[in-house]
């Protein structure tokens, strides 16, 4: 088996409404004993909270938490020039992993926008899982199967593969109980490996989209519900909690975690969302190389950054961001209050010469201009 990857969520995802059937991950049934409060997400039934977003928010960052990404799609490139072919569709240097480890990395369209940012593992020089976010599945599988013709083979693993993610300061403290994973505490951050936990063979890597350390543990669609009900039981001892979208959320945004639907898509480029440093020009060419290099050479107008919400309001997506004269330059892509910080923070694109740190700008909060300063991301940073 191999791994999957972080996910994410977007306020307005967590809040649509679709008549199409909701699918269910295997772990719908633990998530409605737990008492989650269950929502639409990408096509899923998703428990959005359990206790609280700022209980399960603070688990994360002091003790343990466990959510379900089963959502997520997980893609596989084989054979003798499938390195060659996932190196050409992404932005990041796919050439330089070795096996057992993965990098995070941008797929971008000819026009040097973002199709979905992917984190690629390498199991072997002929074997690589990609793994995209759930709401880009159907367009990233068919950029990938598409380029796959006559030169490797594509599979589609998202439908057999469930995916359970252990984070916080705990998380390997309790890992360490479930099962003989000598070699998996000793990986790096974007290692993986395979393991058995719970009677369960499963791989697990150094991954999360939460800030803190921690795994993530991929395993078979039905053997979820058992590692699942195993980590919390054995996680009562360190503080573990089970934890919704809505606390991934605002982990992700503390750590100035990307977001794609709110602080990236394709309208916007890496290198003006901050992720210049997965864009490698001397790896060779890749699909949008020559529109980034352009923009590199040129320099960006706009930028993504974060900020502070000085006066008395919460920024929310799709608020206009005004400069301290009161235009319009800008839009917050992410905003919510900061648990760790006890802070109203938010992202936002802002033009060239407005994003310098300090900056004073404003948000207008349905009709409210309310005070707000740029400030140094991400906003929180674990302790090594």
């Amino acid at each position: 088996m191999i791994p999957c990857s972080r996910a994410g969520n977007s306020e307005r995802a967590l809040a649509d409404i679709t008549s199409a059937p909701l699918r269910k991950t295997s772990l719908y049934e633990n998530h409605v004993k737990l008492g989650a409060r269950m929502v639409p997400f990408t096509g899923f039934s998703m428990p959005v909270q359990y206790s609280g977003v700022t209980e399960e928010h603070k688990a994360v960052r002091t003790a343990c938490g466990l959510f379900d990404v089963s959502h997520m799609g997980e893609l596989e490139m084989r054979g003798v020039y499938a390195g060659q072919v996932v190196n050409y569709l992404v932005t990041n240097d796919i050439g330089k992993l070795e096996d057992g480890h993965a990098i995070y990395t941008c797929c971008c369209n000819p026009e040097g926008t973002i199709l979905d940012d992917l984190i690629v593992y390498r199991a072997t020089k002929d074997r690589y899982m990609i793994v995209c976010n759930a709401s880009n599945h159907d367009k990233i599988a068919a950029v990938f199967a598409a380029a796959a013709k006559e030169h490797c083979e594509f599979v589609d693993r998202t439908d057999e593969t469930a995916l359970i993610a252990l984070q916080g300061p705990n998380a390997m403290r309790v890992l360490d109980k479930a099962g003989d994973v000598r070699h998996v505490l000793a990986l790096p951050a974007f290692g993986f490996a395979d393991a058995r936990i719970l009677n369960v063979d499963v791989t697990i890597a150094r991954t999360g989209y939460t800030g803190e350390d921690g795994v993530e543990i991929f395993c078979p669609w039905d053997d979820a519900p058992r590692v699942w009900e195993g980590l919390m039981q054995l996680g009562q001892e360190h503080g573990i909690k089970p934890c919704g979208l809505a606390a991934r959320d605002t982990l992700r945004l503390e750590c100035k975690m990307a977001l794609y639907g709110n602080d990236i898509d394709e309208t916007t480029n890496p290198l003006e969302a901050g992720l210049a440093w997965t864009v490698k020009f001397d790896k060779g060419d890749f699909v949008g190389r020559e529109v980034l290099m352009n923009v590199k050479e040129h320099g960006v107008r706009r930028k993504l950054v974060g900020f502070e919400m000085t006066g008395r309001g919460i920024a929310r997506h799709g608020y206009p961001i005004k400069s301290a004269k009161g235009e319009v330059i800008g839009a917050v892509t992410s905003g919510s209050p900061s648990p760790t910080l006890g802070k109203n923070i938010g992202l936002g694109y802002v033009p060239v010469g407005n994003d310098a740190i300090g900056t004073p700008i404003l948000v207008d909060c349905r009709g409210k201009d309310v005070e707000a300063v740029i400030v140094k991301t991400p906003f929180y940073k674990r302790a090594k």
